[in-house]
């Protein structure tokens, strides 16, 4: 299904941030291109943080998503509008936290987050259908960015430093 963006999305800043700096407004597939909008962000931003300040970051933009998801999703009258992809920026966010740095890790940390988010294994699942306003709009992509840290986190520790 294409996604349609409505015109609020380039004229009023919250709606605007909801939608990932207009990410979210692309015809297909928006988490995708949220969550490769969120990349250059966590480069330029992130990465280079202690992880005490990338944590005080990941709280302060989970709590700003559950108002700017929540007041886009209220203004548009759609819970969780595909295009609404904060929650794709802060879950991948999520999933790169204590990451080293390079583009192995970028690629799979996106992936594993992509992976997560689509598929929605339990608890995901429960929480995208059960769990509604800009809370549940981002606890799903929390999840999903927590789950993925884990594996990613595995996958550093077990998998890459043992070669």
């Amino acid at each position: 299904m294409a996604n349609s963006a409505p015109a609020s999305v380039w004229r009023n800043p919250i709606h605007f941030l909801a939608f990932g700096l207009g990410s979210g407004a692309a015809p297909k597939a928006p988490g995708t291109f949220g969550t490769l909008a969120a990349v250059p962000l966590f480069i330029w931003f992130l990465q280079d943080l202690s992880n005490m300040e990338y944590l005080v970051v990941l709280v302060l933009t989970s709590l700003l998503g559950i108002y700017l998801c929540g007041k886009t999703s209220k203004d548009m009258g759609v819970h969780d509008h595909a295009g609404i992809v904060w929650d794709e920026f802060v879950g991948f966010w999520i999933t790169m936290w204590m990451a080293p740095a390079g583009w192995l890790y970028l690629v799979l940390g996106f992936i594993l987050f992509r992976l997560f988010d689509i598929l929605k294994p339990w608890p995901i699942s429960w929480v995208d259908k059960n769990i509604h306003g800009g809370f549940g709009i981002m606890l799903d992509d929390i999840l999903a960015g927590v789950m993925s840290f884990v594996v990613l986190q595995a996958i550093v520790h077990f998998v890459i430093e043992r070669f």
